[in-house]
C-alpha cells in the first residue's frame, strides 16, 4: 500500500500535468488522479494545487517529491546494478547547450565522443533561450554562469572569462578607459543586455551601458569592434585569439568580474544513467 500512487505522484510533479503523466506511463488520467487522491487522503496532506491551466506542488508535496524521486532513483540504479547496461554507454542523448559555445566546444567534443562509443546516439538543439529538461525531454544542458534551477543536478565542466576590450586604432583615437564610469564616454557595442557586469572591491556591478549599436551575435559584435565602432564585452571564445593577435587590447582588467562557470545540467531522475555519466566525464576532462 505505501509504493500506491508514488509513481503516478512522482510524474505528475514532473510534467505538472495529470494528462502529460498519463501519456507518459500509458495509463488513463483517471487513474492517474485516483492514484494521487488516494495517496494524499493517505498521507492526509494536500499535494497540488489544482486550476484548470496548471498543476502545481504545495510546500509538502516539494518536500514530499524531493524524497519520492531519491526513492525512485534508488529503485533504477539496483535494476541498473544487475544489467550490462553500466558497463558501457548506450542509447539515445538528447542535450541543448548556447549556439555558439556549443558550436566552437561542444559539438566538436561531442564528434570525438562519438567516435568512441558507437552505441550513443546524439541529438542536441542549439538555443540561447534555458528549455525546461523535463517538459521538452531533455536528458543533459550545457548552461554558462550562475545557475538557478535548483531542482536540477549539475556539475561543474570547466569556466570562461569575460573580457572587455577594443582595437588599438578606437583606443588611440578616443582613449583608453581606466574605470567603468568612463564607459559613458565611449560607444559601447550592446548585446542583449543593456549593462556590462564587472567586480568592484569584492562586489559585483552590473554597469549600464549605451551605444548606437545592439546585436544578439557576438560574431557580429567582435567584427564592429575589429572595425574600430567601440568596446566591446564577450566570453573568451569570442575574443581570444584577437586579444593574442594583438588587433583587440584588454581594457579594465582590475575590475573583471570572476570566472564564470560552464555547466552540465541534467534532471536528477536521469543522473545515474551511463550514458550521461561518461558524456559529463568527458566534457569535464576537456573543458578546462
Amino acid at each position: 500500500m505505501r509504493w500506491e500512487g508514488i509513481s503516478e505522484f512522482v510524474y505528475v510533479a514532473e510534467n505538472e500535468s495529470f494528462t502529460k503523466a498519463s501519456k507518459k506511463m500509458a495509463i488513463s488520467t483517471a487513474q492517474v488522479s485516483r492514484q494521487i487522491s488516494a495517496l494524499e487522503k493517505r498521507l492526509n496532506i494536500k499535494l497540488f494545487y489544482r486550476t484548470t491551466r496548471k498543476v502545481s506542488l504545495t510546500e509538502e508535496g516539494r518536500v514530499y517529491y524531493q524524497h519520492c524521486r531519491s526513492v525512485l532513483d534508488g529503485l533504477d540504479a539496483a535494476e541498473r546494478a544487475i544489467t550490462n547496461l553500466q558497463s558501457k554507454p548506450q542509447g539515445k542523448i538528447k542535450l541543448t547547450a548556447p549556439v555558439t559555445f556549443g558550436e566552437q566546444q561542444i559539438l566538436p567534443l561531442i564528434n570525438d565522443f562519438m567516435l568512441q562509443h558507437n552505441d550513443v546516439e546524439v541529438a542536441a538543439f542549439l538555443s540561447n533561450q534555458q528549455v525546461g529538461l523535463v517538459e521538452e525531454g531533455y536528458d543533459l544542458a550545457i548552461r554558462l554562469g550562475k545557475l538557478n534551477d535548483s531542482t536540477m543536478m549539475a556539475k561543474k565542466l570547466g569556466k570562461r572569462t569575460n573580457y572587455v576590450c577594443a582595437s588599438p586604432a578606437y583606443l588611440n583615437k578616443y582613449g583608453i578607459p581606466h574605470s567603468f564610469s568612463e564607459l559613458n564616454s565611449h560607444s559601447c557595442l550592446m548585446g542583449t543586455l543593456d549593462y556590462w557586469r564587472f567586480r568592484d572591491a569584492g562586489k559585483e556591478k552590473n554597469i549600464r551601458v549605451t551605444g548606437r549599436l545592439r546585436y544578439n551575435s557576438g560574431y557580429g559584435l567582435v567584427d564592429a569592434a575589429l572595425k574600430n565602432l567601440g568596446i566591446v564585452q564577450l566570453p573568451d571564445y569570442y575574443v581570444q585569439e584577437h586579444l593574442q593577435s594583438g588587433d583587440l587590447i584588454s581594457l579594465l582588467d582590475n575590475y573583471r568580474e570572476p570566472d564564470e562557470g560552464i555547466w552540465a545540467v541534467y534532471p536528477q531522475n536521469r543522473h545515474l544513467s551511463p550514458k550521461i555519466r561518461f558524456l559529463v566525464d568527458y566534457l569535464a576532462a576537456r573543458l578546462v
